[in-house]
């Protein structure tokens, strides 16, 4: 068995700090009703579609944050339990009053949670779209905030979320 460890050199080169995860793109079953979720209730836009295979969304203006298609999975189902894929889809929203108001959208269209959490570096909603992809929509704490352990380092946590703070 080979080992999965780097030679100490390139393990200690670092990616670029400016990188960022530009977009996700996922297989869906139907893409009316990915659309509905992801378009009516939380309230991306569709920058362009591709007649009723694909689309993509976005937030702003950018290009697409999110890509949909039915191209492999047209009436398809989720992987089952136990199977490697997706956990979730992380979408950051720039204040804590966005992310209220998402928590709103999906309160008003009766959408379920599956939790909410603080995380002492940021506050989470958890949910899964119409195809049971992972969803967690959240807004991080200025760093500044974030909880710290004693030499510095980020001390993450994970507590039940506030729900009447997040709307106050």
């Amino acid at each position: 068995m080979q080992s999965t460890q780097q030679p100490e050199a390139e393990a200690a080169r670092s990616i670029d700090p400016r990188t960022r995860i530009g977009h996700v793109h996922l297989k869906v079953a139907d893409l009316e009703r990915s659309l509905r979720f992801y378009r009516d209730i939380l309230g991306f836009e569709v920058t362009q579609r591709y007649g009723r295979q694909a689309v993509f969304l976005s937030a702003g203006g950018y290009h697409h944050h999110l890509g949909l298609n039915t191209w492999e999975s047209a009436g398809g189902s989720p992987p089952p339990p136990g199977h490697t894929g997706l956990f979730h889809v992380a979408i950051l929203y720039p204040s804590r009053e966005a992310l209220a108001d998402a928590f709103r959208r999906l309160e008003q269209a009766h959408y379920p949670l599956h939790g909410a959490s603080d995380h002492g570096v940021s506050l989470a909603l958890y949910l899964d779209d119409p195809d049971g992809n992972g969803v967690e929509l959240y807004w991080d704490r200025p760093e500044g905030a974030w909880p710290r352990d004693e030499i510095g380092g980020i001390a993450m946590f994970t507590r039940p979320l506030n729900m009447d703070e997040l709307l106050d």
